[in-house]
């Protein structure tokens, strides 16, 4: 079949085919089953970079189905991950370091170490992410809690994202949660406060940061203030394909975001 024209698929000019640092697109999976699973990553693996196995989901999926999921993603070159809540459960309950030892042996690579139900002593961070690595896992860290109206000041998201980097995290998340409500940076209605991105932005390295983006609107202020390469996370699984479309200027919504690029290549 005869291929498409490249600038009738990303008018951006700017998505990089996998594997890549910068933007990613990361999806949250609630509970798919196995054939949903592949069939997700055969229509979509290309444009998916992340899946988190949402809040402890990973402890109650029968162990032969998350085994198979483990082992797509690792074909797809997808990275798999158990989300933070579970981390925090095994924290809690004084088995941090053999959550580590488990999810290697399991064949996880990477790990994501927060606090978003718990209280995480500082020192205690620092020396969770150093130990994680020493186990050869890959951390993301994330950033927030998850009560509804809870909210990071900049000066407490920027000394914690400046922590986590510094003692080896290769990505931090703000948190958002899945429903991109009332929470970190959005307000009741889902709405960003756009003015705290802008500070934000500018005084730390955004490509290092995911940012939790469930809701569209929520994807397209992202877009238009960072550009095509942001980093979203929770991601539905259903919106992969509609969001790409969003990074690559094929919705109405970023349609003319970057016409004015695509002209002057023209000429």
């Amino acid at each position: 079949m005869k291929s498409w024209h490249t600038k009738w698929i990303d008018r951006s000019q700017k998505r990089k085919p996998k594997p890549r640092t910068c933007g990613l697109n990361c999806l949250i999976d609630k509970g798919l089953g196995l054939h949903a699973f592949y069939d997700l990553l055969e229509l979509a693996g290309d444009h998916i970079d992340f899946i988190k196995l949402g809040f402890g989901t990973a402890g109650i999926t029968p162990p032969s189905i998350l085994q198979e999921k483990i082992s797509l993603a690792r074909q797809y070159d997808v990275h798999l991950y158990p989300g933070g809540t579970f981390f925090e459960i095994a924290y809690t309950e004084g088995h941090a370091t053999d959550y580590f030892t488990r999810l290697q042996t399991m064949g996880f690579e990477w790990v994501e170490i927060s606090d978003g139900t718990i209280d995480l002593p500082l020192t205690n961070r620092s020396q969770l992410i150093y130990q994680a690595r020493q186990q050869g896992l890959i951390v993301i860290t994330e950033i927030g809690k998850k009560k509804e109206g809870s909210f990071s000041s900049l000066d407490e998201f920027i000394t914690l994202y400046q922590h986590d980097i510094r003692h080896g995290a290769a990505y931090v998340t703000m948190e958002g949660r899945e429903s991109g409500i009332n929470v970190g940076l959005y307000n009741k209605h889902g709405d960003m406060d756009i003015a705290y991105l802008q500070k934000l932005v500018h005084r730390v390295n955004s490509d290092s940061i995911i940012w939790e983006a469930p809701l569209k609107k929520q994807q397209v202020t992202m877009l238009q203030l960072l550009g095509s390469e942001v980093n979203l996370g929770n991601i539905p699984p259903t919106e992969v394909l509609a969001v790409e479309s969003l990074r690559r200027g094929l919705r109405s919504e970023t349609f003319h975001l970057w016409e004015s690029s695509n002209k002057q290549q023209d000429h």
